[in-house]
């Protein structure tokens, strides 16, 4: 056995025969070329080769993404965590290979193509594999987790669970204080479990966007908008200060008009109890309207029952978004047959 494995070795080059000079002694260690400079050709083959791996790969995990986010089980979870991760990985690679032509001169189309291909990763894994599956896995499992996310109380009729749409119209239509609170504290008790999980998927996207010359994953988002991060950053804050005098008298306005409806539950100054604005995360306002517009400014309107006047249904819905795309220019969605049905 043992002279077979040293036949092996010494074929495969793994191992010298006695008495051999080492092979950087037997020859003059050869100089390494220098790099060759990418062409304008070579940048176009590179983003038609890359276009066509991502597009192959979207489909995989966009349909592993609508099984999971349909049917949540440990088995689908797992199978859009493999698609999410195999996109990701491949994603990664292709934007630092797309780096190599940041100094070429190019058209702007393709230009524009080869920084997207950077910037296209909200979370963008580290090259060490096993990192890169932590991260996909950690993602899809808070996105499953919150997609499933229950909340439980005790009814005259029993025990009654909600998930985020039935909360979200508690939030919207009930104007009992003591109810509202029950529901946004409930809600807000289902993400508490994920915050260890959502510490580490920082700290992996942070170590991901460090890899493609990003000082965090801030910076590449913020790079998203065809200017210096921190450019970016600086118009923002430009844009706030002179919105600032609007949304302040807005916020002391809507905070008296509740005061008037819901008394010392809303405090005659500082900040308005999140609860109390109709939406779970306080991002809009529009369902309080009825409750703060003022004297003369007109009924809000419900775009639900102008719907259902209209008699759409969800595949009429689906196709006005069709046909604004259509109209575009932009082709009919894949899968719709001659009768009309859409997959």
């Amino acid at each position: 056995m043992r002279p077979l494995l040293a036949t092996l070795l010494l074929l495969t080059g793994l191992a010298a025969p006695p008495g051999a000079a080492p092979a950087a002694a037997q020859a003059p260690a050869r100089a390494r070329a220098p790099a060759r400079a990418p062409t304008l050709a070579e940048a176009r083959r590179f983003v038609a080769a890359a276009e066509r791996e991502l597009a192959a790969l979207a489909v995989k995990r966009n349909r592993a993404e609508w099984v999971n986010e349909n049917f949540i089980t440990d088995d689908t979870e797992a199978l859009a965590a493999d698609a999410a991760k195999d996109y990701s990985v491949a994603a990664q690679r292709l934007a630092l290979r797309a780096r190599r032509y940041r100094g070429l001169a190019l058209p702007a189309e393709l230009r524009r193509k080869l920084v997207l291909l950077e910037l296209g990763l909200s979370a963008p894994p580290p090259s060490d594999p096993a990192k890169a599956e932590e991260l996909t896995r950690l993602q899809v499992g808070m996105q499953s987790d919150y997609g499933k996310g229950t909340y439980c109380r005790e009814r005259a009729g029993g025990r009654e669970c909600l998930q985020i749409n039935q909360l979200s119209k508690i939030l919207a239509e009930s104007r009992d204080p003591a109810e509202l609170l029950d529901a946004w504290q409930g809600w807000h008790r289902v993400g508490a479990p994920m915050r260890d999980r959502y510490a580490r998927f920082v700290e992996l996207s942070n170590e991901g966007a460090r890899e493609l010359g990003f000082r965090d994953l801030g910076a590449l988002w913020r790079s998203k908008y065809e200017m210096p991060p921190d450019a970016f950053a600086r118009e923002v804050e430009r844009l706030w200060d002179e919105v600032r005098p609007l949304y302040l008298a807005l916020h002391a306005y809507v905070r008296a008009r509740l005061r008037e409806r819901y008394g010392d539950l809303v405090p005659e100054n500082g900040l308005i109890p999140a609860h109390l604005l109709g939406n779970m995360w306080a991002q809009e306002w529009g369902n309080i309207y009825p409750l703060v517009a003022p004297a003369g400014g007109g009924e809000a309107y419900d775009l639900t029952e102008l719907l259902r006047r209209k008699g759409l249904d969800q595949r009429e819905m689906v196709r006005y978004g069709e046909r604004f795309f259509t109209s575009l220019g932009r082709g009919r969605s894949p899968g719709r047959s001659g009768s009309g049905r859409s997959s």
